[in-house]
């Protein structure tokens, strides 16, 4: 939490990628909590992730193809299933002997649900149905099959604690997110009271009726428009915004590259019809909150390498003190082979933002 770098989670899942970025054609290749990772979809459309790297020579697996619901090596056109196991080898002459069962790399459970792709990343040989959360986050009201609304991506050159810390920062709104269109020159804080309580993997700001000033909430959503935000290890954010006519599911997922690096994804959900031709739109305005975010997080590396020190007050960065409590309590849990017990209690927090 001091530093420039956060331990990162294993044994959990990890938001890889918004489904469309997926074709069915060409590999993606990206890097998730250090792990080089290549995926691909297979001949009926399903996703699969393998560690990114040929077994033959190295190369990265994601300047290859996909061809026959498989990743072609770009070098020598070895072939990978989604197993991670090798099912073809060109160079081979006819009736060389070689098993090519046991020539492999290494492949990730994967799920795709809600318009995103999902990548298991192992503690040790740890499956799925042995870890703490055997499967992706739940996002409420939403169908499976649900595609995002809006979704957008942008890297971070900052630790996965210090982008959580942005995300449960209830008081730089005012100071941080300003422009000509949305609280330009804001500086009136105003007294809050929010009553907190844990959640399975984390806590949560139980749900409460939006302030009456916000009335585009009212006009978007109807009347008795209210919210609920939880925050969930390893790195989620939902916020569920309801009103009498329609409602809102937000999901702002943090994905770390390595220990000093991270990806912030946010993507909405909604039952308002007219959301997805104004998409665009909407994706811009995302954008330019999360670069407010983002040039914050850069001044702030700034200040960390030169030696500065994290203070956290009470109460308004509470929440950060609770998730790192949640880190320390989920790396205790596995390395005692037990199961994780939420350290936190409901209580209330009073500030002013």
């Amino acid at each position: 939490m001091q530093g420039l770098t956060a331990d990162i989670l294993k044994g959990c899942w990890y938001l890889a990628l918004e489904s469309g970025a997926l074709g069915p054609a060409k590999p993606v290749g990206l890097k998730i909590a250090g792990e080089p990772i290549v995926l691909a979809r297979g001949a009926d459309g399903t996703p699969f992730a393998l560690r990114d790297s040929c077994p033959h020579r190295g190369i990265p697996l994601h300047y290859g193809r996909v061809k026959e619901g498989t990743i072609e090596c770009c070098y020598h056109g070895w072939r990978f299933g989604a197993d991670g196991g090798c099912v073809e080898i060109p160079s081979l002459r006819e009736g060389q002997a070689m098993e090519l069962s046991r020539i492999r790399t290494p492949a990730f459970p994967t799920r795709e649900r809600y318009g995103c792709i999902w990548i298991y990343l192992p503690r040790g040989e740890e499956a799925p149905a042995e870890a703490l959360i055997p499967e992706p986050v739940g996002l409420p009201d939403l169908a499976a099959s649900e595609a995002p609304k809006s979704a957008i991506a942008m890297d971070f050159p900052c630790s996965s604690d210090h982008a959580a810390f942005g995300l449960m920062d209830p008081t730089h709104a005012a100071y941080v997110h300003t422009s000509w269109w949305f609280k330009k020159d804001a500086r009136k804080l105003r007294p809050k009271e929010k009553r907190f309580a844990p959640s399975p993997f984390g806590f949560r700001m139980e749900r409460h009726a939006i302030p009456p000033q916000n009335v585009i909430y009212r006009w978007l959503l109807g009347d008795n428009v209210t919210t609920e935000i939880g925050y969930q290890l390893p790195g989620y954010r939902i916020e569920h915004i309801r009103g009498d006519r329609h409602w809102v599911v937000g999901l702002t997922a943090i994905t770390p590259i390595d220990e000093g690096a991270t990806v912030v994804h946010q993507l909405f959900w909604t039952s308002l019809g007219w959301v997805r031709p104004a998409a665009p739109l909407v994706r811009h305005f995302t954008r330019v909150f999360l670069r407010q975010d983002r040039d914050v997080v850069v001044q702030q590396r700034e200040g960390l390498a030169g030696g500065a020190k994290v203070m956290l007050i009470n109460d308004a960065d509470t929440q950060a003190r609770w998730w790192m409590r949640l880190k320390h309590e989920w790396q205790v849990a596995q390395a005692e082979g037990r199961a994780f017990v939420n350290p936190l209690r409901p209580q209330i927090l009073r500030f002013r933002s």
